[in-house]
């Protein structure tokens, strides 16, 4: 499953490569996370509550930040298992300044399996792409 999305930020890139790599700002923008706890250099593991449709269910998972380019860009891998189902995804994000104004562009691909996806595959793109709005919306907020 691809998703993408292109947020527009009122900062400088510099501003938003810090708001995107401070964990306490991220746990408190992904949807449904518990806190992100340091498990190394640019990697975190948490715990997730999600839903699809009528299906929801909690998901440990690591998430990695990694060919880290300040402020450029960077590689996002995510790897979460729950007891309906596990979430494996890689995003390019990719940040461009002009004007004092970032806009951040995210290209990810997601295999998502088990009780989840066979009860919501038809909403799952959508849910997705919502996750990731909900996500950019708050980061747009921290980042001013």
């Amino acid at each position: 499953m691809k998703v993408s999305g292109t947020y527009k930020f009122s900062a400088p890139a510099a501003q938003v490569w810090d708001t995107l790599m401070d964990p306490q700002v991220l746990a408190g923008c992904i949807p449904g996370c518990q806190g992100l706890e340091p498990a190394g250099e640019g990697e975190y593991q948490t715990v997730v509550t999600v839903g699809v449709g009528p299906v929801r269910g909690r998901y440990s998972g690591r998430i990695m930040l990694l060919d880290q380019d300040p402020p450029n860009s960077y590689r996002l891998v995510i790897h979460g298992n729950g007891t309906i189902g596990f979430a494996n995804g890689e995003a390019k994000v990719t940040l461009a300044e002009e004007n004092g104004e970032t806009t951040v562009k995210v290209d990810s691909d997601a295999q998502v399996g088990g009780t989840v996806a066979r009860v919501g595959q038809r909403m799952m793109s959508s849910v997705a792409k919502g996750m990731l709005d909900r996500f950019f919306g708050c980061l747009q907020e921290s980042a001013r």
